[in-house]
């Protein structure tokens, strides 16, 4: 996505220069790749939250009672988890650029999802979050 944003931002921006002199030469290309850039990002942001009572992921919210492990997997344990080891009723948000991921474990017989699936950056960090969280809890 980032290189067709970029890519796009700078064909705009070649067709509003068309060759102009002064501001029309720069403010094109210093305006809309920068936009171009930031508006991938924009879209690729998901929120992960680890609240007194919840795990949050963008608009989803997971009660901290119903968790039972936590597993911070690196890119050959989220492959493993995503491809061999998958479930199709899982909670999955993935995103490939990101290496790590947590596998969040659920015992909650109200609830057919076996686990969750989050991507995220810092794995260790957001599964110790979620033990410690869910041992407050």
């Amino acid at each position: 996505m980032w290189p067709v944003a970029l890519g796009v931002g700078f064909l705009l921006a070649a067709e509003i220069w068309m060759g102009g002199a002064g501001v029309r030469a720069w403010l094109p290309f210093a305006v809309l790749l920068p936009l171009s850039a930031l508006l991938p990002w924009w879209l690729g942001r998901i929120r992960v939250a680890v609240t007194t009572t919840e795990f949050q992921v963008d608009d989803a919210r997971l009660p901290l009672t119903v968790i039972a492990d936590v597993v911070a997997l690196d890119a050959d344990g989220k492959r493993e988890v995503l491809g061999v080891g998958s479930h199709p009723l899982a909670f999955v948000v993935q995103r490939p650029w990101i290496r790590g991921a947590v596998q969040v474990v659920l015992d909650d017989p109200a609830d057919p999802t076996p686990f969750w699936v989050v991507s995220t950056r810092h794995p260790v960090e957001l599964a110790t979050a979620l033990l410690a969280a869910r041992g407050r809890a």
